[in-house]
């Protein structure tokens, strides 16, 4: 193709809208629209190689027992191989099923309630009492309430508790009553309640994309909100709907807080038990989404399998 060709085709790219120049002396580069049209159209599968695929499988067998161990360590694995920031968003308890309910005072008026769902999840929160209870109260309390909750999922309990506990009369401690009046609280997870684990923040704050103070400085504030990058990654899931284990792309995020259009998401979600959390990379709009799709589902089939990781291309 000649000089000339390129050129008519270039303005033909960017007259459809999917090549842009961001300041009048630069180069042309691919819109928010032209990165959406690769990878929905031209973006061929990417291959994990061997090796990488030998290093994923043993670091998330030697973390498969301890769910809070396996979040820490795929994120970290992520982020080191695609050299980005990797995040893992804790999965929804609500939907989760109670294991065990545990009950520690901690001084004479604060109880401390640890919920224990399936899948290897933990919940604690702090109540407030009006007096002292002895251990052996406690624990006929925590049998009572394990034999009424165990078994349900957290959705369960909030609606049903009530009609559980109506024949329990007589109950001198007043804390069947406390649990039943803080149901809401005690059984419920909020979006700003669960887990984030982000790793490498280093590698997308040496993109030269981030170079400016002004972007820099708007993409610290990002990464310490927590909640931010919670809504960001799973309204990344939300707009493909996807499978566990398939990656959606979300290209030149806009979170009202992040506004630059610089960055975009890969996502995969992943199960645990009967319970989905998010896996995903965040980096700069030109990052490689095909390495990043491969590197993100192969995380997800791996933290999703029950017992050994499973094989995956």
């Amino acid at each position: 193709m000649s000089s000339a060709t390129i050129r008519s085709d270039m303005n033909d790219l960017e007259t459809l809208g999917l090549l842009g120049h961001p300041f009048t002396s630069s180069g042309r580069i691919p819109t928010k629209l032209g990165y959406q049209a690769f990878v929905s159209e031209l973006m061929e599968a990417a291959v994990i190689s061997t090796d990488e695929r030998e290093l994923m499988q043993r670091e998330i067998l030697s973390a498969m027992q301890d769910t809070q161990l396996l979040i820490r360590e795929s994120s970290k694995l992520l982020s080191r191989l695609a050299r980005l920031l990797g995040v893992v968003l804790s999965p929804e308890m609500n939907n989760g099923v109670l294991q065990r309910l545990e009950i520690v005072q901690i001084s004479t008026e604060t109880l401390m309630f640890v919920i224990s769902v399936q899948g290897g999840f933990i919940r604690t929160i702090l109540l407030q009492v009006a007096t002292e209870l002895k251990r052996s109260q406690l624990d006929d309390l925590v049998t009572l309430l394990n034999e009424r909750l165990a078994g349900l999922t957290l959705n369960e309990i909030r609606r049903t508790c009530v009609p559980r506990f109506q024949d329990v009369t007589g109950e001198e401690t007043g804390l069947i009553q406390l649990v039943l009046d803080r149901s809401s609280d005690l059984f419920n997870e909020t979006p700003e309640s669960r887990l984030i684990q982000l790793e490498g923040a280093s590698h997308i704050l040496s993109q030269p994309e981030f170079s400016d103070s002004a972007h820099m400085r708007e993409l610290i504030e990002l990464l310490d909100d927590g909640s931010s990058i919670v809504r960001m990654i799973e309204r990344s899931a939300d707009l493909e709907n996807s499978h566990s284990g398939q990656a959606s792309i979300q290209i030149g995020v806009d979170s009202g807080q992040y506004s630059s259009g610089k960055l975009s998401i890969v996502s995969a979600p992943f199960m645990r038990s009967n319970l989905q959390g998010m896996v995903g990379l965040i980096g700069p709009t030109r990052m490689n989404y095909a390495r990043a799709v491969a590197l993100v589902e192969g995380m997800a089939t791996l933290m999703s399998a029950p017992g050994a990781p499973k094989h995956f291309a």
